[in-house]
């Protein structure tokens, strides 16, 4: 069964925020435009879509996990997820664009790809972020998805070299079997990138996958349009770390004869 907009219960908080997948062609254009907002005006990132918008091939085969503030109808936060049951009509997963990813596809069970995620500059926090991975955790329970996969990116100008990186990856690391091999090595990326290792910070998102329990697999690689080093990162919800279980996957187990709802 592959979860959809019909069954995913809308996640409300006493905050003044919720999230759900996108149920219209509108919403999902309001997150293509905060999308655009967050990775070519912010981030300098060079996209080929239409101006104002970030668009691309994967978009119409994506479901959109939208974060929306319930009194703006504004939506504040987004990631696009690709199953295993889209990615035919696909062509791939957006991480094979990246990654040679043969080694992953040895492992037996269900993948959903996230990607794209990004939080409005005026609402990131842990609680914005924390309803992404709240929707994420129900559509995979909904799903029986066994792994959750993605590239998690890291601006290099954020003070990172490749020792840094080296420490990241051996500290993360996924069994030896399961490492991908970057189509595009970071050192190939400009001489002219700026590093600072005093001023190294691991980024939201990535420090997110991290703390669930995900492994890093093998090299980044790098990715001149955004201008970072993508990271191939893989969840086994078998791993999931215990005391995030707790709070993003045991509380929306289903129930009989009940839609998940949990807040």
């Amino acid at each position: 069964m592959d979860a959809d907009a019909t069954l995913l219960s809308p996640v409300k908080t006493a905050h003044n925020e919720t999230v759900h997948l996108a149920t219209s062609p509108q919403e999902i254009r309001q997150a293509q435009a905060l999308r655009y907002q967050v990775f070519a005006e912010e981030m300098g990132a060079v996209l080929h879509g239409e101006e104002g918008y970030d668009v691309d091939h994967y978009d119409q085969f994506c479901h959109h996990l939208l974060v929306k503030d319930r009194e703006t109808q504004q939506i504040i936060g987004c990631t696009r997820i690709l199953t295993s049951d889209q990615v035919g009509q696909a062509g791939g997963f957006y991480s094979e664009s990246e990654f040679d990813l043969t080694p992953i596809f040895t492992l037996p069970g269900r993948f959903m790809e996230i990607g794209r995620t990004c939080i409005h500059p005026d609402y990131r926090n842990s609680h914005v972020l924390g309803l992404l991975w709240s929707g994420l955790a129900q559509f995979m329970v909904m799903g029986n998805f066994n792994y959750l996969m993605g590239c998690a990116s890291i601006p290099m100008s954020a003070g990172y070299e490749h020792s840094s990186l080296d420490r990241l990856q051996s500290r993360y690391a996924v069994a030896t079997h399961l490492q991908v091999q970057p189509r595009y090595p970071l050192q190939a990326r400009p001489e002219s990138v700026s590093v600072n290792e005093e001023d190294v910070v691991i980024p939201a998102l990535l420090k997110a996958y991290l703390r669930l329990g995900a492994q890093i697999c093998g090299a980044p690689c790098w990715d001149a349009d955004f201008k970072v080093a993508d990271l191939f990162i893989l969840l086994d919800m078998a791993n999931l770390q215990r005391r995030y279980a707790r709070h993003f996957v045991e509380r929306v187990q289903p129930k009989p004869a009940q839609h998940m709802v949990f807040a």
